[in-house]
């Protein structure tokens, strides 16, 4: 039995190869150069077969963003699930998957794709209200100043690790991490972060 006749029997694992096939392609080519015939072809299926999954261009790219965001999510649930103490605990958990170094295995198409999408505005919209979600469902626990300033440090050290990859110093980085979990257990260790009385006689 031929690879392609098991393949048509498992669609998970072939839509799963459609998107790591598109998202090499859109790193290599762009996502101006990336086409449907292009990544049927690298899949090694039918373009039929690739609609089924995908109608259209921006379905795939529709695709592509949701697969991002579903492994996003689920390295901060296994982390969260780990973490035992509540008051910061997702600003740690998404800390630990932005900077996790699995997102640079092979030539971390993934990491460098997310730049690439989140970049125009429709999908960086997309982002915007994950992000939101995110901290509605959590802003009982994340909503000091000293989160905040951890979630965009990690945003940060994810561009970071994009641009200097393995040449960012491993030292220096596990400093900086440690640094940044602990802002999210020990706020009070932060009084500038904390938000100040108005001064005596002000008025607004």
């Amino acid at each position: 039995m031929s690879e392609a006749h098991h393949r048509k029997k498992q669609p998970v694992v072939v839509r799963r190869q459609l998107l790591d096939e598109a998202a090499a392609l859109a790193v290599e080519q762009g996502l101006t150069g990336l086409t449907l015939e292009a990544v049927a072809r690298a899949a090694g299926v039918s373009k039929g077969g690739l609609l089924h999954h995908f109608p259209s261009k921006h379905a795939l790219l529709e695709a592509l963003c949701d697969e991002f965001l579903r492994r996003l999510e689920e390295r901060i649930a296994q982390a969260m699930a780990q973490d035992e103490i509540e008051t910061g605990r997702f600003a740690r958990a998404y800390l630990d998957a932005m900077a996790s170094r699995d997102w640079m295995a092979g030539n971390g198409q993934w990491a460098v794709l997310s730049v690439m999408l989140f970049s125009e505005p429709e999908w960086r919209r997309r982002w915007h209200d994950w992000v939101e979600g995110r901290l509605r469902q959590n802003g009982d626990i994340d909503a000091s100043p000293a989160t905040w300033i951890v979630r965009l440090a990690a945003d940060g050290l994810w561009l970071s690790d994009l641009v200097e990859g393995r040449q960012n110093q491993p030292q220096r980085r596990k400093a900086v991490l440690e640094e940044l979990r602990a802002m999210t257990t020990r706020p009070k260790d932060y009084p500038c972060l904390e938000p100040k009385a108005p001064a005596e006689g002000f008025q607004h």
